[in-house]
């Protein structure tokens, strides 16, 4: 008989200690805690939180950011790494799934960082690292494009669970990806973005962006979205008058959460820090499929076909025994493989 996963969920709205890892990893410990104590058993947290998103990048100029990219890159962590394993363990600790967004640094290339997405189960296993595929417009002067090695549905104690992050979730084929494999779980976490356009109004695209990919895979999606603190502001500041201005528009943040009919779920968080929590029932994912299931009945697969290349990607490969040990350690993170 099918079984179907009711549970409670949390999406955490925050900003982290600016370029302070250690810090950050501390708050999120406390913050996971927070949430496993009322109740919840999966726990979402922004993009890139441990330790800073590279505002600079949309505030001046590539040469006034490079001092920053140089801390951003001093504050990135390895994984696996002693600040992850601190955030896995108290997911184990508390027995709560972890959604949690890093700036990745690269083991072979200090300047090369990637926006990673980390997975890890309510027993404190990684689960994944998903790398963001494309890094979006301004971010590019920042973060390395990932690849698809782990572009996967992991198997949680809540259901079948995928994650993307920010501009991602208007990926048409990384959201296939994830429903094809069965997803009915997704994270998509944020970072407020009030340095937009002045008609774009952010926490309406993320929500039209999250009711889409609910809408279309008939799941529910948890959206995480971090928050610009005035320790943020006060230390670009220095280097950048215009800080205050561009990253103070209200209407830049949303967390909250979806379901299978692409409505909310429950009282979002627009702007304001704290925790959203919702109550979700994956049973109520198998009726709206019998009208529209794109991963089954409502496709023609003799007509489409995705591939997609999971193969991680490397700057080279070593054909020698030290070889082997890297190429597993490699493929560490991926599911049967732990």
């Amino acid at each position: 008989m099918l079984q179907l996963r009711k549970f409670k969920a949390a999406a955490v709205q925050t900003a982290p200690v600016f370029l302070d890892t250690d810090a950050t990893v501390e708050k999120a410990v406390r913050l996971i805690a927070e949430a496993a104590a009322n109740g919840a058993q999966l726990v979402a947290f922004p993009e890139v939180f441990v330790s800073a998103y590279p505002y600079w990048s949309w505030l001046g100029d590539p040469l006034q950011g490079s001092r920053w990219f140089e801390r951003l890159a001093r504050a990135a962590i390895e994984i696996p790494g002693p600040e992850i394993s601190k955030i896995a363990e108290a997911a184990a600790l508390h027995r709560i799934n972890v959604v949690i967004g890093v700036n990745e640094r690269s083991r072979s290339s200090i300047g090369t960082l990637f926006n990673t997405v980390v997975t890890i189960s309510d027993e404190g296993r990684i689960l994944g690292r998903h790398r963001k595929l494309v890094p979006t417009w301004a971010e590019k002067l920042t973060w390395a494009p990932g690849d698809a090695a782990c572009l996967r549905v992991h198997a949680t104690s809540v259901g079948p669970l995928g994650v993307l992050a920010c501009g991602e979730n208007t990926n048409t084929l990384a959201r296939f990806a994830l429903i094809a494999q069965g997803e009915l779980v997704h994270v998509a976490n944020y970072i407020a973005l009030p340095a937009a356009p002045l008609d774009y109004d952010m926490a309406e695209a993320i929500k039209v962006r999250a009711a889409a990919h609910s809408f279309e895979g008939k799941l529910f999606t948890v959206v995480s979205c971090s928050t610009v603190s005035e320790e943020i502001i006060g230390a670009l500041e220095t280097d950048y008058p215009n800080a205050r201005e561009r990253l103070t528009r209200r209407h830049s943040a949303f967390s909250g959460f979806l379901g299978p009919d692409g409505r909310v779920i429950g009282e979002p968080l627009i702007d304001e820090e704290g925790i959203a929590y919702a109550d979700i029932d994956l049973g109520n994912c198998i009726q709206p499929r019998q009208m529209h299931d794109i991963a089954g009945q409502y496709n023609r697969f003799d007509i489409f076909e995705l591939r997609v290349k999971r193969k991680p990607l490397q700057a080279a490969r070593f054909e020698d025994a030290a070889s082997e040990q890297a190429e597993n350690d490699n493929e560490l993170l991926e599911p049967g493989n732990e």
